[in-house]
């Protein structure tokens, strides 16, 4: 049973990690292009902006388990499978850049606009004044709001076990539940809160350094 829980927790960090590596790359890419083309961005575009938004707010508005179940052509599609680690990987990245995409986009928008338009004057890109000067002002809001979803990830991760997917949540939903192992459950969950807690310490940190 040790080495069950121990395999279990390696895979539910792979599924964290992974999607939130590729959520973050996927998400800020949304945000720019909403800050870029949002009505009084610096490079108005509002229908552009107009679709995004909507894209961003229907599928947020699905919930995780949902999103897992209408995800598993896709799945099927990309990974060859549709349970295990790698699957539930897909529809939590997804998941996530959706999440990390408005994190970013409120975060940027905090920028005062009196630097925009320094960057403006200087004659930079709009690339570089999003890259160094937004990005680089709104990062201790950036890092405190993707520690929030990787908190929310670690509990996707676990209701992805419900599927399939892998990951402590399928362990407690097989051995704990089915077969009734409460310690089995007690210990997962008591896994499961040391994770938040050590993620959330280590976002407030950075967030804190950042600060400075």
């Amino acid at each position: 049973m040790e080495q069950l829980v121990i395999r279990s927790l390696i895979e539910t960090l792979m599924m964290v990690g992974i999607s939130m590596v590729l959520g973050t790359i996927t998400g800020a890419l949304l945000a720019c292009l909403l800050v870029l083309t949002k009505p009084s961005g610096l490079w108005s575009k509002p229908f552009i902006f107009n679709l995004l938004g909507i894209f961003l707010n229907t599928f947020r508005s699905i919930p995780f388990i949902i999103l897992i179940i209408v995800m598993i052509p896709f799945t099927r599609f990309w990974v060859g499978t549709s349970i295990g680690t790698a699957a539930a990987t897909l529809p939590l990245t997804f998941a996530a850049s959706l999440l990390i995409a408005r994190i970013i986009e409120d975060a940027l928008n905090t920028t005062p606009k009196s630097l925009i338009e320094v960057g403006i004057a200087l004659g930079i890109s709009n690339l570089q004044i999003i890259i160094q000067i937004q990005f680089r002002e709104a990062l201790p809001l950036i890092i405190s709001g993707l520690t929030t979803v990787s908190i929310n990830l670690i509990g996707f991760s676990a209701m992805a076990g419900t599927v399939g997917g892998g990951g402590l949540g399928d362990l407690a939903l097989r051995y704990g539940y089915q077969r009734y192992d409460f310690t089995l459950l007690i210990l997962i969950v008591i896994i499961l809160m040391v994770m938040v807690q050590c993620v959330q310490m280590l976002g407030d940190f950075l967030s804190a350094y950042l600060k400075k």
